[in-house]
């Protein structure tokens, strides 16, 4: 069993927390709603809220960036031009989304970096994590005929019932450049990949 609490220190102190006990992938599936649900509770003096877009009014996001509802932005996060944040996000606070960065369908939490040029999707990224410059997390079994994506929990391979599911990126993780995680990935708090190198739990 993965318990989101023991991958991301603030998960049961966040507005995430009455979906603490949802697996990665069952949190992902249901991001669209959950962050609806998150988004008619904020507060409209500090949230500039627009179709399903509230950004807070201390983030800054430069012309060009693409926001697509539902989205939360939270405090003090910069989203760079030809940044794009789609199919149901929640970010929290003082996170960078460099140029060329999509965040698809996922969760990210405080201090969390996107360089620039990366993939995240259907993912949950836990504090401070760092993903340099062209570093994918893929959310897709593209390359075969069976699409379920699996984790490896205590050495053991299993299903998740779902064909998109990126990863659980653990506190303070950090991916090198052009780096590639494969669906189903589940990352410590802490753990290293390294520039260029691919981590697929069914290799």
């Amino acid at each position: 069993m993965i318990r989101l609490c023991d991958y991301i220190q603030d998960f049961s102190r966040s507005p995430l927390q009455p979906w603490s006990d949802l697996a990665p992938w069952d949190l992902v599936t249901q991001a669209p709603v959950i962050v609806r649900q998150l988004l008619s509770q904020l507060d409209p003096q500090a949230y500039e809220i627009r179709e399903e877009v509230a950004v807070h009014r201390t983030a800054i996001v430069e012309p060009g960036a693409v926001l697509k509802g539902p989205l939360i932005v939270g405090a003090h996060c910069f989203i760079a031009a030809g940044a794009y944040l789609r199919g149901g996000c929640w970010v929290d606070e003082h996170c960078i989304f460099g140029p060329g960065a999509e965040l698809k369908t996922s969760f990210v939490f405080s201090g969390s970096k996107l360089a620039h040029f990366n993939f995240v999707g259907d993912s949950v990224l836990g504090r401070g994590v760092n993903l340099e410059a062209g570093s994918i997390v893929a959310n897709y079994r593209n390359e075969r005929a069976d699409k379920e994506v699996r984790v490896r929990i205590e050495g053991r391979l299993r299903g998740t019932g779902c064909d998109k599911f990126g990863g659980l990126l653990g506190d303070q993780s950090r991916v090198g450049a052009n780096g590639v995680l494969a669906p189903g990935a589940v990352l410590a708090a802490g753990s290293v990949v390294r520039r260029g190198e691919v981590f697929d739990c069914e290799g």
